[in-house]
């Protein structure tokens, strides 16, 4: 699957969001996610969000998905 695809998922079905991924064009994904969605939830409640906006290609086309996500003030602070 595209990087660009997934990343147009995540924003479209995330509003508000920006995503950056790549790939290893083996279906191994990474993807950074700057989300308000984000403020106060854990890693977990995060990462459910983004697995939401890829919906049943999670586990198919994508394989392997490694996400970093923050809110827009901890991506500020963490120089991103």
């Amino acid at each position: 699957m595209d990087p660009n695809e997934i990343k147009r998922l995540i924003e479209q079905n995330l509003p508000g969001s920006t995503a950056d991924v790549s790939t290893d064009g083996m279906g191994h994904y990474e993807a950074v996610v700057v989300s308000d969605a984000f403020a106060g939830k854990r890693s977990l409640a995060r990462h459910q969000l983004v697995y939401g906006a890829l919906g049943q290609r999670v586990g198919r086309e994508i394989h392997a998905l490694r996400l970093r996500t923050y809110t827009p003030d901890e991506w500020r602070a963490s120089g991103g």
